[in-house]
Parts: structure tokens; sequence; C-alpha cells
């Protein structure tokens, strides 16, 4: 059973790892393509599978992170008919 422990925090460490990287790759200088933007969804959705067992609350944070940065960002253009930078 102690290998089983041993497993599980070297498959966190991983995972923690892993989201730091794609996390890396998800920054819209990267991501213009739909090409680089359907792989950042399809690499969040495997993150998501692979954490979704773990324990460890940091591969859970960063889940949410990652599936956020799927989310477009939104900015305001115009507030009472005005322009807005």
């Amino acid at each position: 059973m102690h290998n089983l422990g041993t497993i599980d925090v070297a498959l966190d460490e991983m995972l923690v790892n892993l989201a730091a990287i794609v996390l890396r790759l998800s920054t819209p200088e990267l991501t213009r393509t739909p090409e680089a933007r359907r792989a950042l969804a399809q690499s969040v959705h495997q993150y998501g599978v692979c954490a979704a067992r773990s324990s460890d609350p940091r591969v859970h944070e960063l889940k949410a992170q990652l599936e956020g940065t799927l989310k477009p960002s939104l900015r305001v253009v115009a507030s009472h008919g005005v322009k807005v930078s």
C-alpha cells in the first residue's frame, strides 16, 4: 500500500508540472489560430480527465485555471455610447 501512495504523489507532481506547461502555452499570443485553440481545448480536457481522480487540491486549482483559459476574455467597447479604450 505504501507504493500506491508514492505513485499517487508522483502522479500529482506530474499533473502540477503538466498544468504549468499548458498554462504557459495558453497565452493569447500562442493560441491565435483555430488549430491552436482546439489543441489547447483538447489539452485542458485531457488534463481534466487525469485530474478527476486526484485528491491534491493544487491539481484541482490548476484544473480550474486551465478551464479559465478557454473562456473568451471580454472587454468593454463602449459605455453609454462613449467609446472606451
